[in-house]
């Protein structure tokens, strides 16, 4: 029977060097896997000297990697993440799966950050390891999910769950974003024809009302003004909300100015219940993914923390993260800090009774990504006859203001 010689690599990550006996390369491939070891390289023994200098002359020089701006986008990881997970639920190596993606992958900031994972794969760091020196590609709720599936000695399971649970938070976001799409494009419109009409037809009226000397009324004097004002001062149109944007994220690189500024947005009506709901999806799908995973409690509320994205959550996951500590269980503190409705609360308690908090956690999050998307479509359904109405107003307004002066003018010539 032949004997294949192997390199592998253990649930921690430490190589391994062996030989193993077996009828044929794949089921050599399959012994080991039973073993609990990820195969890294194999060959048989009597074939080994030929084919090392085979690979040798089919050996290419190292890959370069590209110049990038930027990270990884959500879109494409999730993809990557899938692939994976695919590929190492059909028993394929890691580092084969690794390669086979980073193949196939465009030159980009993923491919860049594949490529020095493999390098470091190879040489003998885990895979958690690798990935964590990406953090253009891969963040810490990633890695360490990685980390518990590899000490679990259950990769494939956990890369099945890290994909689903990007492809959920995907889902929503495209959701959130394509609503959005109307109000945005309308708003858009709106400001350019109203923008024209302020800078090139108001402009050729007040000269006809300034030839004929007629006297103005408030409303069109209140119009010229506006006009004039468009007209000397364009450029303020778009730096104005360039602006502001640029000042409130100047503001959030503070904590205290980010706590204000994310605390002003929860309290704005519908967009702060939107903003609030979505994190708590957010945050709740993480906690249970991660501690489905393995990932200690702690640990898992710290990474939790850092996805909320919001400063009111950030302080709120801290005052649990300490009262946990301290012995006592999550649904007290969570109850203290005011930030979810008594139905999380209770739901969180009954998970913690029951030892199913992960499941609980779950249903947390189904139940208010299908909130979000109600209230998107609510505020949606809002949006539409008020942005109707509130156009209806200016283009009345210019009307009147225009043809006050004109009926006027008509009424002394006649």
């Amino acid at each position: 029977m032949p004997v294949f010689q192997y390199e592998a690599m253990d649930n921690t990550g430490l190589e391994v060097k062996d030989t193993i006996e077996a009828p044929s390369e794949q089921e050599a491939q399959t012994l080991i896997r039973e073993k609990g070891f990820y195969v890294t390289k194999i060959a048989e023994k009597t074939k080994k000297k030929k084919k090392d200098d085979a690979d040798k002359q089919k050996q290419a020089p190292k890959k370069k990697q590209t110049f990038t701006i930027g990270g990884v986008s959500a879109k494409k990881l999730t993809m990557f993440t899938r692939q994976l997970s695919t590929l190492q639920d059909a028993g394929l190596p890691i580092l084969r799966s690794l390669r086979i993606l980073e193949g196939q992958e465009k030159p980009g900031a993923l491919k860049n950050s594949l490529m020095g994972v493999i390098e470091d794969v190879e040489s003998g760091n885990t895979l958690s390891e690798a990935m964590a020196k990406q953090p253009k590609a891969f963040d810490n709720l990633y890695v360490n999910m990685v980390k518990a599936g590899e000490a679990g000695g259950a990769l494939e399971v956990i890369l099945q769950r890290l994909a689903e649970f990007k492809e959920r938070a995907e889902s929503l976001k495209r959701k959130v974003k394509g609503a959005m799409i109307y109000p945005c494009a309308v708003i858009t419109v709106a400001t350019g024809i109203v923008g024209f009409i302020m800078y090139w037809i108001i402009p050729k009226f007040k000269e006809i009302f300034l030839d004929f000397g007629v006297e103005l009324p408030a409303i069109t004097e209140v119009l010229i003004s506006t006009s004039d004002i468009v007209v000397s001062y364009w450029y303020l149109i778009p730096v104005i909300p360039f602006t502001l944007f640029v000042m409130v994220k100047l503001i959030k690189k503070n904590k205290t100015g980010a706590y204000i500024v994310d605390r002003i947005m929860l309290k704005i009506p519908i967009l702060g219940k939107i903003i609030q709901k979505s994190t708590i999806a957010r945050t709740c799908r993480t906690l249970g993914t991660l501690i489905a995973s393995g990932v200690p409690i702690l640990e898992a509320l710290s990474i939790a923390r850092d996805t909320a994205g919001n400063e009111v959550f950030r302080k709120a996951f801290d005052h649990i993260y300490s009262s946990i500590r301290e012995g006592e269980s999550m649904a007290v503190p969570l109850r203290e800090t005011r930030i979810t409705d008594d139905l999380v609360v209770n739901m969180v308690d009954v998970g913690e009774e029951t030892g199913a908090l992960d499941n609980m956690l779950y249903k947390v999050a189904d139940i208010y990504d299908e909130e979000v998307a109600v209230l998107v479509e609510g505020l949606i359904s809002l949006l539409e006859p008020l942005m109707v109405v509130v156009l209806g107003l200016i283009v009345g307004f210019i009307v009147i203001a225009l043809f006050m002066p004109l009926v006027k003018l008509l009424n002394e010539l006649s």
